[in-house]
């Protein structure tokens, strides 16, 4: 049952033609910053501290000049299409039609969305590293944020953890967004709810602003020994954010 939702909720995705303009926009994205990241040969971790792109940083300094993308644009596009687009268009009413368990519903459609961003970050992660060892300069050990002097093994653990932390961000976002875009009448408003909610939360607290400039803020955090980020932070706005989630799909009325 469980199996059968996915895949339908998958082949319904696929199908949208927002999905396959977005996924189109973000590839020519990513080639064209990667011409000029070659090109140019310098990255940023933040504003203050520029660093020299190698064949082992390269990888995280690529997502970075993407993330932004990522978050404001790929994410709520998406989101707002399968949390609102469905249900303003009517398509939501004729799966609900079959009797499905709402709970099981969100799930699935929460878990496609992470889908769907898990797959663009292991795209983003493949083209920065074959690409970077292939194009970048050869070295033998990078220095990342907070100077940590890392050789091939380690640059390529701290590389993957940092796309697992923003993973871990982008979903905090999808959770947000998709509460949201159940509130909100139209695929529209839910976008610009979705952006405005990322960049009001600069201004709620200096914390919260990992959801504006996310790659920044996990270089940061990777600087730091010992960082609760993920259990202090960013699991508790995630749990939270699915709590609201469900409570509002339960409560909303579908098929009036």
């Amino acid at each position: 049952m469980m199996t059968g939702l996915f895949i339908s909720e998958l082949e319904r995705t696929f199908k949208r033609k927002k999905t396959a303009a977005v996924l189109a926009v973000y590839a020519g994205l990513l080639a064209f910053i990667w011409f000029f990241f070659q090109r140019g040969g310098i990255s940023f971790f933040d504003a203050d501290h520029d660093v020299k792109i190698d064949s082992l940083n390269s990888a995280p300094l690529l997502l970075r000049d993407l993330s932004f993308a990522i978050t404001f644009i790929v994410i709520p596009m998406f989101v707002a299409d399968s949390f609102n687009g469905e249900y303003t268009s009517g398509a939501l009413r004729m799966v609900l039609i079959r009797r499905h368990h709402r709970v099981k519903l969100f799930f699935v459609k929460w878990a496609v969305q992470c889908l769907l961003v898990f797959i663009i970050l292991c795209i983003t992660w493949l083209v920065g590293t074959c690409l970077g060892r292939m194009v970048m300069p050869h070295v033998n050990e990078t220095t990342f944020l907070g100077g940590q002097t890392l050789g091939t093994v380690g640059a390529l653990l701290y590389s993957l953890k940092f796309y697992g932390i923003c993973f871990c961000i982008f979903i905090a976002v999808i959770s947000i967004g998709s509460i949201l875009s159940v509130l909100m009448p139209n695929s529209i408003l839910s976008y610009v709810a979705t952006i405005g909610a990322l960049i009001g939360s600069v201004y709620v607290s200096d914390k919260l602003s990992f959801f504006f400039s996310v790659t920044d803020s996990v270089f940061h955090e990777l600087s730091r020994p010992n960082s609760e980020f993920l259990v202090n932070l960013l699991f508790p706005i995630l749990l939270i954010s699915l709590i609201i989630n469900l409570f509002v799909w339960k409560k909303k009325e579908w098929v009036g």
